[in-house]
């Protein structure tokens, strides 16, 4: 029987999932929402380590602007290292930032537990990855052998230059793409976290705040299948939710990014959408994990 989801339910957009267990963390939506101090976050996990279940199915955290919750999540699980992490993404979010952590900036964190053996990002078409903003991805991980990025559409040769062609790949779509990724996630019998960002996909798959992918839930719930009872931890982010930043700042560096909001009756019809697609992918990785 597969455990009940959880909910961290900053921004009130994951709507109502079945079975889930909810825990309201509006209160934080300012202070941790896109980024925040080290000092900040290590409040807030310490209210979760407080209030979250010992055991729970996947996690839901609302928008992608909290994907950065990822890193508490992972490090909770590291009495079941070692264990790799499958990130599918349309950002690599390892990039430089340098006001504490921000949800573009947490896998390098992440990489860099003693316990996660590898991190796979799938499905980058991000420019994030190109060569005008090479310079703002932490290299040693890749350098490092902890960290892969599987891209699509996107020049990385400035990977190859610095003899990274092994830790950054691009494809020409998400069938080569899938083709390439498939076998290496299959290989190797290790445990798996997986943290979904819905930015990955195609906007007719679902609508997000970010910049988004060319990802198919096909292709998605194919890599699923590759890791038979495997998938010991998930969290879904990428819920589309608009909020207005008090803090200057977050309100410039969110314009910087074309974060715009939608209108209410699109808003609602965008939601809808991400609901229905978050209890398949529910499934899909109960489906996927120990029994």
């Amino acid at each position: 029987m597969s455990m009940a989801p959880l909910v961290l339910d900053f921004d009130d957009a994951c709507g109502k999932v079945d079975g889930a267990t909810v825990l309201p963390l509006q209160s934080w939506q300012e202070a941790v929402r896109f980024g925040c101090s080290l000092a900040t976050f290590r409040a807030l996990r310490r209210e979760l380590d407080g209030v979250m279940p010992a055991c729970h199915g996947t996690v839901l955290m609302g928008s992608g602007d909290f994907h950065h919750l990822s890193w508490p999540l992972i490090e909770r699980m590291r009495a079941r290292g070692p264990f790799r992490v499958v990130v599918f993404d349309n950002h690599p979010d390892n990039m430089r930032y340098l006001f504490g952590i921000h949800c573009g900036s947490w896998v390098r964190k992440v990489a860099a537990l003693p316990f996660v053996s590898h991190v796979h990002v799938i499905g980058i078409t991000s420019g994030d990855v190109g060569w005008s903003h090479s310079w703002e991805n932490y290299l040693r991980p890749l350098a490092g052998g902890k960290l892969s990025y599987w891209c699509m559409n996107v020049d990385a040769g400035w990977a190859r230059l610095l003899g990274l062609g092994g830790a950054v790949r691009s494809f020409d779509g998400p069938d080569a793409l899938m083709d390439a990724v498939l076998p290496v996630l299959a290989a190797s019998s290790e445990p798996t976290y997986v943290s979904i960002d819905k930015d990955v996909f195609h906007p007719d798959v679902a609508r997000t705040n970010w910049d988004q992918g060319i990802l198919r839930e096909e292709h998605v719930a194919r890599a699923l299948a590759a890791l038979p009872g495997r998938v010991i931890g998930s969290d879904i982010t990428g819920e589309v939710s608009h909020y207005e930043y008090r803090t200057r700042w977050k309100r410039w560096l969110s314009a910087a990014d074309g974060q715009e909001a939608p209108s209410p009756a699109l808003l609602a019809q965008w939601q809808a959408q991400q609901h229905a697609l978050n209890a398949r992918l529910i499934g899909l990785l109960a489906a996927a994990s120990p029994h």
